[in-house]
């Protein structure tokens, strides 16, 4: 049988071993279906499963992967299992990604964020074969003074909160890896930083996050409470930062000088939504008739968080010729349709999930995208 060539993201990924830390996540889950539905053998490493329901578990994704329970702050075992693979590629999405839980648990958020992402650095230098490595980070790594203009990838790191600290502090681990051992021109590691943030889609039971909120909440037939209705956000589909990974990888693999660089991804700048807009719009593909029945508004607010966060996509944009794929009202479709199939019509939802990717690459096609081509 000949080998199935697509032509999305030059049909590198067909057949090739790809590894996902940080799995078992709702990023680390549609990154697994999308790279399977790619044609990759797809390895993922993660310490438990994070959320209960989870898309990991929903979508019986362990029977379709080769699954290592294991932890990134574990530095021999991390070696041992990137010796074993041997990959081609590396996405590394295993992080302690919420900010609440920052406040209640800061040392665990700085010992899985900073040095789990050094571990993986450290495996990678001594593994010394060909490889090409994605580091996922956040939007949250750039000090961020709420300026209206979109952080550009040369600005200042930093946060004032744990969470954020920490991932500023991945990228400056990464940085003084990528000169002390993966600079050198004969290297065979080739590896990058991508940041993005705010990110939804169906699938995500996370605690303190607006989307999952609701959902839970109107499920059980509930109006969901929120902290803050004017906070702005530049909403995004969850394959809109994964088309942007995909495509990174597959522009290092193809151009290697760009080893060392970091990418953002985000939305456009008329996709920056207020939270009550958002809720508004999701709450229309659960048939409220009202938008004022699924929500209340509350003034508890447990901890700090960022009023603004917009990213400047512009080097994505010239070095990739990357940009977002759904507009905003096919972006509330994609989420809300998602979770509405899920606890109301008890469907396939492994194969639901390849339906809006393929439904993606489609809309994406259309666009003449560069990864499609």
């Amino acid at each position: 049988m000949g080998k199935m060539v697509n032509v999305f993201f030059g049909n590198i990924y067909y057949g090739k071993k790809v590894l996902i830390t940080g799995n078992t996540g709702f990023k680390g889950s549609w990154l697994t279906c999308w790279l399977l539905e790619l044609g990759a053998k797809v390895y993922g490493i993660s310490k438990d499963i994070p959320t209960s329901p989870s898309m990991f578990e929903e979508l019986h994704l362990k029977d379709r992967i080769v699954q290592y329970m294991d932890d990134i702050r574990d530095k021999e075992r991390i070696k041992r299992i990137i010796d074993e693979v041997e990959p081609d590629f590396v996405f590394h999405l295993a992080a302690q990604p919420i900010v609440s839980l920052s406040y209640s648990e800061p040392v665990d958020t700085i010992s899985t964020n900073v040095m789990g992402t050094t571990h993986i650095l450290e495996a990678l230098r001594l593994y010394n074969k060909p490889c090409f490595a994605v580091i996922i980070t956040s939007d949250k790594c750039y000090d961020n003074v709420e300026w209206v203009w979109g952080y550009k990838e040369t600005d200042a790191l930093g946060g004032k909160d744990v969470y954020s600290g920490s991932k500023g502090a991945a990228e400056i681990i990464f940085k003084c890896y990528y000169n002390s051992f993966f600079k050198r021109p004969d290297c065979p590691i080739k590896l990058v930083t991508a940041r993005a943030g705010n990110v939804i889609g169906g699938g995500d039971w996370a605690l303190d996050r607006i989307v999952p909120d609701c959902m839970r909440s109107w499920s059980n037939n509930r109006f969901v409470e929120i902290r803050s209705p004017k906070a702005t956000r530049p909403w995004q589909h969850v394959l809109e930062p994964l088309s942007g990974y995909l495509q990174l990888a597959e522009q290092l693999y193809k151009n290697p000088e760009l080893t060392g660089e970091s990418f953002n991804f985000g939305p456009q700048a008329e996709y920056s939504h207020t939270v009550q807009e958002l809720l508004e719009d999701l709450s229309r593909c659960w048939h409220y008739k009202n938008a004022k029945e699924a929500y209340r508004i509350t003034g508890d607010i447990k901890f700090h968080e960022a009023g603004l966060l917009k990213l400047n996509c512009d080097k994505a944009l010239f070095y990739l010729k990357w940009m977002p794929t759904l507009d905003y009202h096919t972006l509330i479709h994609f989420t809300g349709d998602w979770y509405y199939v899920f606890y109301q019509r008890h469907t396939d939802m492994f194969a639901y999930t390849i339906e809006q990717i393929k439904r993606y690459q489609q809309i994406a096609e259309e666009k003449g995208l560069q990864w499609t081509k």
